[in-house]
């Protein structure tokens, strides 16, 4: 297997950047879901899963800055809170994790009842950046899993080509300068049917996944060694990685 694309999205459930290279820290790619958008009413950090239009809007980075792009074609910065409230019609916050998920991460919301956006409930991410789980820093899918689906549904990081990453469970791979270890399978959520730029609500989506994978595609990686990767690279099994369970 081979990158065959890297993607970063600076601002949870906003769309992303493609890059052809980038610096991955025990954080995650640089710049990954290092921003969100806070609800300051609720306390909870928005997702597509409550808040759907967030998927029409996209942000990047420019340098060490966020720059969001509204679907109008509006571009806001870091501090345009008034601006992004008015978008959503709430009161909200663009907050940085640096500043915001030192010590503890996003509040976060799924429905428990995808096809009917009904049964809610809440849990407490992990600290650092936007992740909705501590056992995933980047995100790993491959061509052949993702079949003749969208892959900006799955926001997954890195795009390899071939298949076979459900088998490296429990294992450990480097790709260019950086190590990986491959902690379990992302389990998928009403976020994958949701509409976006060009796509539009999709729910055959979700229920094949249910009915095909239990429910999970892609898989999660915890940064074991730091580094440069970039399109191309070679995706390999750590060879002195042995027999490692489940990855626990």
């Amino acid at each position: 297997m081979r990158v065959a694309e890297i993607s970063r999205f600076p601002v949870k459930s906003m769309g992303g950047e493609v890059v052809e290279s980038a610096h991955v820290s025990e954080l995650g790619i640089d710049g990954d879901r290092r921003w969100s958008v806070h609800d300051v009413e609720t306390g909870t950090t928005l997702t597509a899963r409550r808040t759907p239009e967030l998927l029409f809007a996209s942000a990047r980075l420019e340098g060490a800055d966020v720059v969001v792009a509204l679907p109008d074609g509006t571009e806001l910065g870091a501090a345009d809170d008034a601006a992004l409230s008015s978008w959503l019609g709430r009161d909200v916050e663009l907050r940085s994790a640096d500043e915001h998920a030192i010590d503890v991460g996003g509040t976060y919301e799924v429905p428990l009842d995808a096809e009917a956006d009904a049964d809610w409930v809440s849990w407490q991410g992990p600290a650092g950046a936007f992740h909705d789980s501590g056992r995933t820093r980047v995100s790993l899918v491959s061509t052949d899993t993702l079949g003749g689906w969208d892959r900006r549904r799955f926001r997954s990081n890195l795009v390899v080509d071939g298949g076979g990453e459900d088998e490296l469970v429990g294992r450990t791979v480097s790709i260019g300068g950086v190590r990986l270890e491959v902690t379990g399978p992302v389990a998928r959520c009403v976020m994958v049917v949701r509409p976006q730029p060009g796509l539009g609500r999709e729910l055959a989506v979700l229920r094949s996944i249910n009915a095909e994978r239990a429910g999970e595609l892609a898989v999660g990686c915890l940064v074991a060694r730091p580094g440069e990767i970039s399109v191309g690279d070679l995706v390999e099994e750590d060879p002195d990685d042995g027999d490692r369970g489940d990855g626990a």
